[in-house]
């Protein structure tokens, strides 16, 4: 059996003990979890979360797996502000730096009101667990940290797990095993 999927069975089990499922780690924090991978494995990873999801919501847990894709959220708050198109023509006159910060701008990434975050808090039923998917697709319009450091409203009470194409030391993530993000992350190993 490969680490990986070794790694994803550790997983499913550690989010069946109830510190898991009651969103408290170490010291009574609020349960972030990353479940870091080398971004070649991304096709495993992505069939591997859908085998969870499927099976968990198929359960007769009392919490459901809702699945949210940073860069799919990207792509539909575009498009609902009428963006999208705009974007795409943007970057190719401007390049990606610019589109990003453009893009950063009208999801207002830094703000009190990330659209993203809202858009999580507003999709998460009560009595959930969040998988944040997407990291690496949406690099380098939306980081990790920026996530991480604005889900509070949402985290109280509901586990989340981030799948970080990269690599989490327990204190940063690196990204693509080369981006080095230099953020202090209060966040759990999962597995």
């Amino acid at each position: 059996m490969n680490v990986l999927e070794e790694r994803f069975k550790i997983a499913e089990e550690e989010m069946k003990k109830p510190s898991f499922m009651n969103n408290k780690g170490l010291g009574n924090e609020t349960g972030y979890y990353i479940f870091d991978y080398p971004a070649e494995h991304e096709l495993f990873v992505r069939e591997r979360i859908d085998f969870i999801v499927n099976k968990y919501n198929n359960s007769e847990s009392e919490r459901q797996i809702v699945v949210f894709d940073l860069y799919d959220i990207i792509i539909k708050l575009l498009d609902e502000k009428g963006f999208l198109q705009k974007n795409f023509e943007f970057e190719k006159t401007k390049g990606l730096d610019r589109v990003a910060k453009a893009i950063g701008n009208t999801l207002r990434l830094t703000a009190p009101d990330n659209q993203i975050i809202k858009y999580i808090n507003e999709n998460t039923p009560e009595k959930s667990i969040i998988f944040i998917t997407g990291v690496g697709k949406s690099y380098p319009i939306v980081r990790a940290h920026s996530i991480l450091n604005n889900l509070h409203p949402v985290s109280d009470d509901i586990p989340i797990v981030m799948f970080y194409p990269g690599k989490f030391t327990g204190q940063e993530l690196i990204l693509f095993s080369e981006i080095k993000d230099d953020n202090y992350y209060r966040a759990f190993r999962l597995a």
